[in-house]
């Protein structure tokens, strides 16, 4: 009896289990074709042009960004993905080719995106191979970076455009480069990236959120005296509305930041997040684009704000044990977009994704693929099966 009990949870357990891994196995599977074509539309028409990373379809056509545009290390950081998934060589040699393209990135001053442009594609590479000269590009990154903190104010600058509305606008965003001054320090040993980091976070989370619980997309202060000036949203529905990204952004920012540091502020906003989505997700757990909208479900979905959600569940899953409910909404969050969010292979470019929103107010990117939603996609697939 006991003997034919083991076998029939064992049998149970291994079908459970490789029924996981199959699932798994073929969304990998999909994803390498499909990304195939991506790398063979961009590698056709980066040959002749200064633009070198896709960002998104423009009435059905490819377009490509130059190496400046906020999302240029996303490519690369898709190709170090799918060599982590599959350890296929070619993967690796396309991702070291797409990196090199944006490394003078490493010495532009003028933009807070350092970490998701650098950090996502060096920073992966890094991970994965172990390349000195890597290593040295994330460290000058971060150093460049370290030139818009303020630390009168206790944040890095996010924006220098919009001078008529904002004096010091930070931007809820900004919250994931910070990965890259925590990355430098334990690289370095200069503590000093790290408290640029804690500061930066900790100033985020006393003035970045309402009561209830939603973040505000901008904040403006006064760089002479750190005063808060305004709160106000750029892509966002309306000032005092919760943009989905952002919340997105919020909660993958926090998760991170506890990972690094400890400190249970973070950790307390992070699961406060959840928290919040847990009562305000539609019930396929794939955002509208503003969680406020009151023409809602008449609004476009954003598929790249519920891949970011799916990621940072996934790791504040594996830093909190005893909370099921984390991987539940992450789990419920990435069957939704791969049975109903995915493009179907051989189409859009390449892209893996469709329906996500740029930005709605400014009638930009609406129900596109968007090449960031695919790199948090993978990267939720990634932490799903253990791999951070």
């Amino acid at each position: 009896m006991n003997r034919y009990i083991w076998c029939l949870v064992f049998v149970c357990y291994t079908i459970s289990g490789w029924g996981q891994s199959l699932q798994d196995e073929k969304i990998v599977a999909d994803a390498t074709e499909q990304l195939r074509y991506l790398v063979e539309y961009t590698e056709q028409l980066v040959q002749d042009s200064t633009r070198v990373s896709p960002r998104t379809l423009e009435n059905g056509e490819l377009e490509l960004v130059r190496r400046g545009d906020w999302t240029s290390g996303f490519y690369p950081g898709i190709l170090w993905q799918m060599f982590d998934l599959t350890r296929d060589e070619q993967w690796k040699d396309w991702a070291q080719t797409a990196t090199a393209r944006i490394e003078r990135e490493k010495e532009n001053g003028r933009t807070h995106d350092m970490g998701f442009k650098v950090y996502n594609s060096f920073g992966k590479g890094y991970q994965l191979t172990g390349d000195s000269h890597y290593r040295e590009v994330i460290v000058h990154a971060a150093k460049t970076l370290s030139s818009r903190f303020n630390p009168t104010v206790g944040c890095i600058r996010s924006w220098d455009h919009n001078a008529d509305k904002w004096q010091f606008p930070v931007i809820i965003d900004n919250m994931l480069n910070l990965e890259l001054l925590f990355a430098t320090t334990k690289l370095t040993g200069d503590s000093t990236y790290y408290q640029m980091a804690v500061s930066h976070a900790g100033k985020t989370l006393e003035n970045h959120f309402r009561k209830d619980g939603g973040s505000y997309h901008v904040v403006d202060y006064d760089p002479k005296t750190g005063e808060v000036k305004h709160r106000h949203t750029h892509q966002g529905h309306a000032h005092e509305s919760t943009w989905a990204r952002g919340q997105a952004w919020a909660i993958y920012g926090f998760t991170m930041c506890y990972r690094e540091t400890g400190e249970e502020r973070f950790l307390k906003k992070a699961l406060a997040l959840f928290s919040w989505l847990s009562e305000r997700l539609p019930e396929d757990g794939v955002a509208y684009w503003d969680f406020d909208v009151p023409t809602i479900p008449k609004e476009p979905r954003d598929a790249s704000a519920a891949a970011v959600m799916a990621s940072a569940l996934y790791e504040l899953d594996y830093l909190v044990p005893h909370k099921p409910a984390l991987r539940e909404l992450a789990d419920r969050i990435m069957t939704s977009l791969t049975d109903s969010y995915r493009n179907e292979k051989g189409t859009s470019s390449g892209f893996l994704l469709g329906h996500s929103t740029g930005s709605k107010p400014h009638h930009s990117e609406v129900d596109v693929p968007l090449i960031y939603a695919d790199y948090y996609y993978l990267e939720a697939l990634l932490r799903k099966n253990g791999k951070f």
